[in-house]
């Protein structure tokens, strides 16, 4: 930060239903250890047991979005300086290409795609999964949109998932 009156960047961080989201906290903490404040906007099926809701909302100090917000609803978050999609599955990543905008996650997806707001991807696909060709097509189209895809993720072999090259793929003279 260069001045006491600077606002923060503001990361969108979208998490999908993965084994993998329920270490989610350690990207929020090694984001808001870069001074971004982050807002987190999770899938339908997410929410449904695979991360610790109040644990991310208590790390945030927002609530986590996964609906759509009623007409006249003021807006829960500005907006987005970057974006991270981590872990993003195969459904999402799919829909998304396809402009499928079916949820609040993939809806703001969509959306911030078209501004040219800076988005890293973090996929959890598996090797069957990543072999498919409508997988491989929507890949092909989200980087022709400007998306920056970190390693894919399988599980397998204990690797580690790159929750900080999340933040590198979207900030400025990292990637």
């Amino acid at each position: 930060m260069t001045g006491q009156d600077e606002i923060p960047p503001f990361l969108y961080v979208v998490v999908c239903a993965a084994g993998i989201a329920a270490d989610v906290g350690k990207l929020i903490t090694a984001a808001r250890e870069r001074e971004w404040q982050v807002g987190v906007i999770a899938t339908p099926t997410a929410m449904n047991g695979f991360f610790d809701t109040a644990a991310v909302a208590a790390a945030t100090g927002r609530p986590i979005r996964s609906a759509w917000r009623r007409p006249g609803d003021p807006r829960p978050f500005p907006d987005p300086d970057a974006v991270v999609v981590a872990p993003a599955t195969f459904n999402t990543i799919n829909k998304w290409a396809a402009g499928i905008a079916d949820t609040l996650a993939v809806g703001t997806l969509c959306e911030v795609a078209a501004r040219g707001v800076p988005i890293g991807v973090l996929p959890c696909v598996s090797d069957d999964l990543a072999g498919h060709p409508a997988y491989q097509d929507s890949l092909i189209r989200l980087r022709g949109m400007g998306v920056r895809f970190g390693q894919p993720y399988q599980g397998a072999g204990g690797d580690e998932f790159g929750w900080e090259r999340a933040l590198d793929l979207v900030e400025p003279g990292r990637y």
